[in-house]
């Protein structure tokens, strides 16, 4: 019995449900699915979108029908099985953490009843996969959040929430890529930009990869473009 499902999704794309709960498992079948499919190099098949449990998948409706895609895409489900392991990229991200960098910082510690420096330390033992990106151009959303440091939103979302910023909300922690209003629970902020249209790709990070948190003193006197 199989234990995904094909949809379609407008006129020119379809999407790939692979499982119904967020789990780690799932989500590397996600991208392993959208590389499949991107390396495969199918005719008429376009733009592979992963999602937490799920793949976006483009296709060109003059060149195949719905049903002629969704029989390429099955084919590529049906040999995920085969597919070798890959490791995925580590991706170090500085954080300055507390301060004016981190006005939230000390709600967190508060609501947890942990010390500052505690937080800190759990905040940064996680490797965090990617699992999907989204919200504004190369932001991530992360998993593995340790549960002693989770907290809520913002009642009130700041209106300008600055490029850079780590953020908390209930068990996720993420990084605003770009200024842009936003209701999570700012702790520090990098130095990194992980989205710069000058650069190719103009994203720092991908679905699938892996961040590692890691605490720095200060923010360097330059933007770090890594």
């Amino acid at each position: 019995m199989k234990s995904w499902t094909i949809l379609p999704v407008g006129d020119s794309a379809l999407l790939v449900k692979l499982g119904e709960g967020i789990d780690l498992a799932t989500n590397r079948q996600a991208h392993a699915l959208a590389r499949s499919l991107a390396e495969g190099g199918e005719a008429g098949l376009g733009e592979c979108v992963p999602s937490y449990t799920s793949v976006l998948v483009h296709y060109n409706p003059l060149a195949l029908t719905y049903a002629q895609a969704a029989r390429a895409v099955e084919a590529a489900v049906e040999s995920l099985a085969a597919l070798p392991d890959w490791q995925p990229r580590v991706v170090e991200i500085p954080v300055v953490y507390g301060g004016e960098f981190g006005p939230d910082l000390e709600f967190v510690a508060r609501h947890n009843r942990l010390s500052e420096e505690e937080v800190i330390r759990l905040h940064c033992l996680p490797d965090y996969p990617v699992y999907m990106m989204g919200f504004s151009p190369g932001f991530p959303y992360l998993g593995g959040l340790d549960p002693r440091i989770t907290a809520p939103r913002l009642e009130r979302p700041r209106e300008r929430v600055a490029a850079g910023s780590v953020g908390i909300a209930g068990a996720q922690t993420g990084v605003y890529p770009i200024e842009s209003p936003g209701g999570w629970r700012i702790i520090g902020r990098t130095p990194l930009r992980l989205f710069d249209l000058r650069r190719e790709p103009p994203f720092l990070l991908a679905p699938g990869d892996v961040v590692r948190f890691v605490p720095i003193e200060r923010m360097p006197d330059g933007p770090m473009g890594a």
